[in-house]
């Protein structure tokens, strides 16, 4: 079953369960617009190589399209209309004045040179600009894709409309209009659901122990699942146990000391190593140990469906803060269910990224920068407003411990008055 099909149908669960119009349902699972673009770059060597790329923009009920552009082999039109239908109930859980979009190109970029980089990712930008702009259309970093791509992305918008546009991306360095925080956001925004996690389920008793007891795995040890770890660790005083990459993974039964995390996510992001690489040290395990090891709270923050039927059952966690995309499939979901496993989803627990990319617009379309503990507080507030609101549905419609049909609802609902307020025009 194809990404987006998974996607409509955890939107479809939570949709029949607040008894929404079947017509409304239609509205809201098609994308408004999805653009492919067929586009040559010219390689170091003076060849022409022609790559293909997307831009999906999922609703625009509440506000601009807003959402990260990744470089991947694997990208796909059926993974970017997935990723951009994600953004809008993210944007909406989050209650933040954002529609949902996503991008992509299908390129290998360790494959490239910095100057093929730029090249490509100039020529791409140039080709999605129809559909793009400070109020329609916010792109932002993903997979693969960095700051210094968002300055390209940034420089080639205002040269071709002849002026300065701060807004045009988020995830800019901060020299050119990049927020404070923004690089640490989406993993404090998990650490944040985290401690709201614990909280929920130490009042319903099923969590006991201290922080300081409380065990960790995080899979995935990129920008996300280095941040998650370091501030669960340094800010929550838990203790983490195990990270892995698609490279494997280090396990430390004491914890890892936040100055460990800090070391391995800086020799790993700095030497694009893996961390089964950097630091032999510590003791081995596979990405698959990892996900099924007997700790307290489980943040798989890598790629899509890491958890599916075949090892669901095995999963031991309390407590899953997804920190990537889908990393959950809904077969999946029904079986950590069954087991009581309480789980934070996705498009609630990683919207920290896009909530301080929602800040850095405000602050470029104002040319007024904040202090970075402006940046956190405000963050901190919104996300621990939007997991509330998700409790408060999650007991409004007596759903257990289904955290996902929650937030869908919370976000649906709020997509679905703004589209019956604005109308069908004509």
């Amino acid at each position: 079953m194809g990404l987006y099909e998974n996607a409509v149908r955890q939107f479809t669960k939570a949709a029949k369960v607040m008894g929404l119009r079947e017509d409304m349902i239609d509205v809201l699972t098609k994308p408004k617009r999805e653009l492919t673009v067929n586009f040559p770059v010219r390689m170091d060597d003076g060849t022409i190589k022609v790559f293909t790329g997307h831009r999906v923009q999922h609703n625009i009920a509440r506000g601009p399209a807003k959402g990260g552009i990744r470089y991947h082999q694997d990208v796909s039109l059926d993974e970017v209309k997935a990723l951009s239908f994600w953004m809008t109930w993210k944007c909406a859980v989050a209650d933040i004045p954002y529609g949902g979009g996503k991008g992509g190109i299908t390129v290998n970029p360790k494959e490239l040179s910095d100057a093929e980089l730029e090249r490509l990712s100039r020529r791409f930008f140039s080709e999605i600009q129809i559909i793009i702009g400070e109020d329609k259309d916010i792109p932002a970093p993903d997979v693969n894709t960095n700051g210094q791509i968002m300055a390209w992305f940034m420089d080639t918008y205002s040269m071709n409309v002849g002026h300065t546009a701060l807004g045009i991306v988020t995830g800019k360095p901060l020299e050119i209009g990049g927020s404070k925080g923004r690089t640490e956001a989406t993993g404090r925004g998990v650490r944040i659901c985290v401690e709201e996690g614990v909280k929920y389920l130490r009042k319903n008793g099923k969590i006991t122990k201290d922080n300081k007891d409380l065990t960790v795995a995080v899979h995935g040890f990129g920008n996300v699942g280095s941040y998650a770890a370091m501030l669960t660790a340094e800010e929550l005083g838990m203790k983490v146990v195990a990270i892995a990459d698609s490279t494997g993974g280090l396990y430390k039964e004491e914890g890892f000391t936040p100055a460990e995390l800090s070391d391995l996510a800086e020799k790993t992001l700095a030497r694009k190593t893996g961390v089964a690489h950097v630091n032999p040290g510590f003791k081995t395990i596979t990405t698959e140990e990892l996900l099924e090891l007997d700790v307290d709270i489980l943040i798989p923050a890598a790629i899509e469906n890491v958890i599916t039927d075949k090892n669901a059952n095995n999963i031991k966690a309390t407590l899953i803060v997804e920190g990537a995309n889908g990393p959950i499939t809904p077969e999946a979901d029904e079986i950590l269910a069954s087991k009581g496993i309480f789980v934070v989803p996705d498009f609630l627990a990683n919207s920290g990224g896009v909530t301080v990319s929602y800040f850095e617009w405000v602050q470029g379309l104002q040319s007024y920068f904040w202090e970075l503990e402006d940046v956190r507080k405000a963050l901190h507030t919104k996300m621990t407003s939007a997991f509330n609101d998700v409790i408060s549905a999650l007991e409004k419609y007596d759903l257990g411990l289904d955290m996902r049909s929650a937030a869908y609802i919370v976000a649906i609902d709020r997509v679905a008055t703004a589209t019956r307020l604005r109308g069908i025009y004509p």
